[in-house]
């Protein structure tokens, strides 16, 4: 199995030549964070197929293709992986081979113990641990059949079940790549006398920037000249092509230690380009994306936000502004736990999923029970033509534009935006909000991507009292309001980044329980709400900062620019721009990302591809 991993195919026209290695090595890199336990790769040669992989990170591969050189070749496939079933091992790698077949794959074939004894009592035997080794088989079983690769995976893709993306190759048909997608991301990209397949755009990104999304449980046959989609069952399907609107430096380090660090120095861009052309000639907001009859949202009585992660983070700051700005009640739930419990969702009930990949699997299933309730469904995503959007009754997109560091920060701040945004749609929509109210709350929005800026360039004395604590065992988070979210947020940074203990709670939790943990020495980030503001929580924080002090924490406070209160009960204050309340989470969860990578930093560990983890889950 084969959890979130990239997979990547290429075919070109003209003799065979080391380019078709070369653009697959190259996605490979760009699609690391998406699995880094091993990677391979089969070329197409005129002697046949070769293939090369092995276990570790890709520069493994790129040693033994350096020791071990491949023949140029007319098409390849590569994958890099993410393993949960058959441990990360040279066998175990993709691809698959089977005779003169080789196949990739990213999900998970939940019967592949039938099939594979079916097989083994056949005579099949087997070389690793996988459930892809027994697409492999059956692929090349059918190829033996039909002697048409295309026709071979629509006859293996109904005997499987569970989610799966599927690229295969075969030596007697040296310019063909096909592809397969169930339940899990695959897109084309457009050439000129050359097409390629993979996991996200930014495969192919560096060599055009045409692509095409694929719809569910569909095939596709790509050759140097042609695009062939059908449907499972072999009817014509009609593909979707659309211009990605950024390029391949997009997707570089750009001169920065790491991704991490790259993609918190774009967030202010990144809020500012969610924000761009939401408004009309007139100044009234428009969601060009949203396809919901307006009455059907006037008619809403509650929202459901599902999303996992990060992305669940973001959902309860919409929470506070929704329901706040709209006066509908908002629920936040984790997207795996929402189906399994019987919700309470009806066709009066907005189901918002919130997912930077679109691919999210639990977040996809929970939009697919919503719909099948009747509730209506939006989602928020960042990757254009993924699944979710795609299934949604209406999207919003965050334009941060690729977001490659496996843990998300600019998505994160993205999602928010892109929240608030909506909150103000349907409080515009639904009269809850008069229209100069409406327009004052996106100047305010629109002051934001400089306010972050200003947070980034404050970041030095951050980043110095990361480095003095590389050494600390646990680190405590607590905030009020907005900045509980926040807090949640800034500890799973921690987690993912620096492999320490790290809770984030409500402040007003202190005293039921977590006071416990304080003993003299710890470290507590508090997040301050502004003291400005009829009911402001800030001196309520404020004693909670001296509670504690008074036991000996160490606190690393963050608080907006005047605020004063703070500084007799603070170690550390950690100073961001005045903003309005609602808006705040912008700012005040920049210094908890940045303390994060760099704390991370000086504990040697790797910021953009933390242990056991990977970009986006794709199996539930």
């Amino acid at each position: 199995m084969a959890l979130m991993c990239g997979i990547v195919g290429y075919v070109g026209s003209g003799p065979v030549s080391a380019r078709p290695l070369q653009v697959v090595m190259e996605g490979l890199q760009r699609l690391e964070y998406r699995g880094y336990d091993s990677a391979g790769v089969a070329v197409i040669t005129d002697t046949g197929l070769q293939m090369a992989k092995k276990a570790g990170k890709l520069v493994n591969l790129a040693s033994r293709l350096q020791d071990s050189p491949l023949e140029p070749g007319t098409a390849a496939i590569g994958h890099t992986r993410w393993a949960t079933h058959g441990g990360p091992t040279d066998g175990n790698a993709h691809p698959h081979v089977h005779g003169d077949l080789a196949v990739i794959h990213n999900g998970i074939v939940e019967n592949f113990a039938t099939l594979k004894a079916e097989l083994m009592e056949a005579g099949d035997e087997f070389a690793s641990e996988t459930d892809t080794e027994v697409v492999a088989h059956l692929l090349d079983r059918a190829y033996q059949e039909t002697g048409d690769l295309t026709e071979a995976m629509r006859q293996v893709v109904v005997c499987l079940d569970g989610t799966f993306t599927l690229l295969a190759v075969h030596a007697s048909q040296p310019s063909v790549v096909v592809g397969a997608r169930h339940d899990s991301p695959l897109v084309v990209g457009l050439g000129d006398g050359e097409n390629f397949l993979g996991s996200d755009v930014v495969a192919f990104i560096a060599h055009t920037n045409r692509a095409m999304e694929l719809g569910q449980d569909e095939i596709v046959t790509i050759t140097p000249t042609s695009v062939d989609v059908t449907d499972f069952a072999g009817r014509p399907a009609q593909a979707r092509e659309y211009i990605v609107d950024w390029d391949a430096k997009a997707a570089e380090k750009g001169g920065f230690r790491s991704f991490m660090d790259k993609e918190i120095a774009d967030e202010p861009q990144a809020v500012a380009d969610t924000l761009l052309g939401r408004t009309d000639m007139a100044g009234s907001l428009v969601l060009d994306e949203i396809r919901i009859e307006e009455s059907v949202l006037r008619a809403v009585t509650k929202i459901v936000v599902v999303a996992c992660g990060t992305a669940a983070y973001a959902g309860h700051v919409a929470k506070y502004a929704i329901e706040h700005w709209c006066r509908i009640p908002v629920e936040v739930e984790l997207a795996h736990e929402f189906r399994y419990r019987d919700p309470v969702v009806d066709e009066r009930t907005l189901v918002v999923a919130i997912s930077q990949s679109g691919e999210t699997m639990d977040t996809l299933m929970a939009v697919r029970y919503a719909r099948e309730q009747g509730s209506a469904t939006l989602s928020i995503v960042n990757t254009h033509g993924s699944t979710i959007p795609r299934e949604s009754d209406a999207v919003l997109y965050t334009h941060a534009g690729p977001e490659i560091a496996v843990a998300s920060t600019k998505a994160f701040l993205a999602q928010i935006t892109a929240a608030y945004l909506l909150g103000l749609y349907l409080a515009q929509l639904r009269g809850t909000l008069f229209p100069d109210e409406v327009a004052a709350k996106l100047v305010e929005l629109r002051a934001m991507p400089d306010k972050v800026q200003t947070v980034l360039d404050r970041s030095d004395r951050v980043k110095q009292i990361a480095r003095w604590m590389a050494d600390t065992p646990t680190v405590l988070f607590l905030g009020r309001h907005v900045g509980y979210p926040v807090a949640m947020e800034g500890a799973l940074k921690l987690k993912e980044l620096a492999y320490i203990h790290a809770e984030g709670f409500a402040a007003g939790e202190l005293k039921h329980g977590p006071i416990a943990l304080i003993e003299p020495g710890q470290p507590v980030f508090v997040v301050v709400p502004s003291p400005r503001g009829r009911h402001s929580l800030h001196s309520k924080v404020v004693s909670n900062i001296q509670e504690i002090r008074a036991r000996g924490a160490r606190t690393l406070v963050i608080a907006e620019d005047g605020d004063e209160a703070v500084v007799p009960f603070a170690d550390q204050v950690f100073r961001i721009p005045q903003c309005p309340t609602l808006l705040a989470p912008l700012l005040a969860v920049v210094p908890l990302q940045i303390f994060a990578c760099e704390l991370a930093h000086a504990k040697g560990l790797d910021v953009d591809q933390p242990r056991n983890l990977a970009k986006s889950v794709t199996v539930e």
